[in-house]
């Protein structure tokens, strides 16, 4: 990508952000964005079609670096949820008013969709690191989708809750959720 386009994107990302943080992001003109990137409105609509499209963007950015795997999570420790899925938390813990904005009752079914196929991959490539060690005779897409389901259920429930319990409890609870019965 040309530099100077990839640091447009960057200051755009950074405005939508900061924005989308305290508002939901139809409440939330592109005037006021590309101002406070200090862009003018047409470089806007040169990279994105509209706030949404900016926004599932930017958050895809922050994501992609977040909660990228980087190595399988093993289903042979059931007494904690793994370091990755902890880490996974902590990110939408550190963005938690972000996330609310964007995935409450205001924010955007366009985003959400977004962050929810962001998160099905990220459970794929986790089933993929796993390789010839699966035990799961459904489809790898059909294993995705339920797993991210019930990961994005519990996101979505943790964040609404005030105060927000920690992101080692949002842990906790997703791994609750997806584990496999524990052994006796």
């Amino acid at each position: 990508m040309d530099p100077r386009a990839a640091h447009t994107q960057a200051t755009l990302f950074a405005a939508v952000l900061d924005l989308a943080a305290h508002r939901p992001i139809n409440d939330i003109p592109v005037t006021e964005i590309v101002a406070l990137a200090g862009v003018n409105r047409s470089s806007f609509y040169q990279h994105f079609a509209d706030r949404e499209e900016l926004l599932a963007s930017a958050l895809e950015t922050l994501e992609v670096s977040a909660t990228r795997l980087r190595q399988a999570i093993p289903l042979t420790h059931f007494d904690a949820p793994p370091t990755e899925l902890v880490r996974f938390a902590k990110h939408f813990a550190d963005h938690a008013d972000l996330y609310r904005q964007a995935l409450g009752p205001h924010g955007s079914s366009r985003v959400a969709s977004r962050v929810r196929a962001r998160t099905v991959q990220l459970v794929r490539e986790g089933i993929e690191l796993v390789g010839s060690g699966r035990t799961r005779s459904a489809p790898i897409e059909i294993e995705a989708a339920g797993t991210a389901g019930a990961i994005f259920g519990v996101v979505e429930a943790w964040l609404v809750i005030d105060p927000l319990p920690s992101h080692e409890i949002a842990a906790e609870w997703m791994w609750q959720a997806i584990s496999p019965t524990r052994p006796e």
